[in-house]
């Protein structure tokens, strides 16, 4: 039993003054030091300030003061009382209230088709295959979404346009829902709708024009929680997904809580927050 004895001394003295040792045992603390919550942390609401829609709208048209009316936008941001691992919600809306002032489609579908003729007819600005691949490689990117049809993605995936596309977000893919059958009708859905996507917890789009009128802008609201809510619905049951909180900002303004009411006893008339 002695030399056993000895010899698990001296390993656990080596041990203790080995420092190669001692960092991989710090190695494996920090590694799990580091390992955060499973939930992302949201802000306790209760130490925010809330506004109400057109008190949100009343200071966020005085930051935008000067601005071009058509460049500048409302967005919404929907946070998420939700895990770190899991699906994330991604979708298209259409708004009751257009927020695109014009949304310019490329369709990639069979040349000489039924397809491109609907395409062209519904608004797309390019369509072809072949005609496609070479304005993209030649960085003539003149269109702001980019849908597929499925005979045609084979030739999309050959062109290799994923490195030129896949950066910008216009990559179709049939999980953003950009690889469809009926292009037309979807060339006509992205003109008047938006595309968005769940990152870090966070659901944000533009959902109006610096001139939409309070009533407009609640409606587009309304549209986007009850989607939002849909998508979390129809999650798996074991994913739970809830909106925390509600920031309404635009594009050069900062962001305002929503506590749920569309005026206050201060807002003024809608009339006056309507318009240029």
């Amino acid at each position: 039993m002695a030399p056993l004895l000895s010899s698990f001394h001296q390993q656990v003295r080596g041990a203790k003054s080995n420092p190669q040792a001692q960092g991989k045992k710090a190695k494996v603390k920090s590694k799990k030091e580091k390992k955060g919550p499973r939930e992302f942390k949201q802000k306790d609401l209760k130490d925010v300030e809330q506004f109400a829609l057109c008190d949100a709208i009343r200071y966020l048209r005085a930051f935008e003061v000067g601005r071009e009316p058509t460049v500048s936008k409302y967005e919404i941001h929907i946070r998420l009382k939700t895990k770190r691992d899991g699906p994330v919600i991604r979708n298209m809306l259409r708004f009751p209230h257009s927020v695109q002032t014009e949304s310019r489609i490329c369709v990639v579908c069979p040349p000489g088709t039924r397809h491109e003729k609907e395409a062209r007819a519904a608004g797309a600005v390019l369509v072809g295959e072949q005609e496609v691949f070479d304005a993209v490689k030649a960085g003539k990117i003149e269109f702001d979404r980019c849908i597929c049809h499925p005979d045609s993605l084979d030739a999309l995936n050959k062109a290799g346009l994923g490195r030129i596309l896949g950066p910008r977000g216009l990559m179709p893919s049939i999980k953003t829902g950009t690889v469809v059958e009926d292009v037309a009708a979807r060339v006509e859905m992205l003109r008047g709708g938006t595309v968005y996507r769940e990152r870090d917890a966070v659901i944000r789009l533009p959902i109006g024009q610096l001139a939409f009128s309070p009533e407009q802008l609640r409606d587009n609201l309304r549209a986007t929680i009850e989607q939002v809510k849909k998508d979390a619905a129809s999650l798996n049951d074991r994913i739970v997904k809830e909106i925390y909180e509600v920031v309404l900002s635009s594009t050069n303004g900062p962001g305002f809580s929503l506590n749920g009411e569309f005026k206050s006893d201060n807002s003024p008339d809608t009339t006056s927050l309507t318009g240029l």
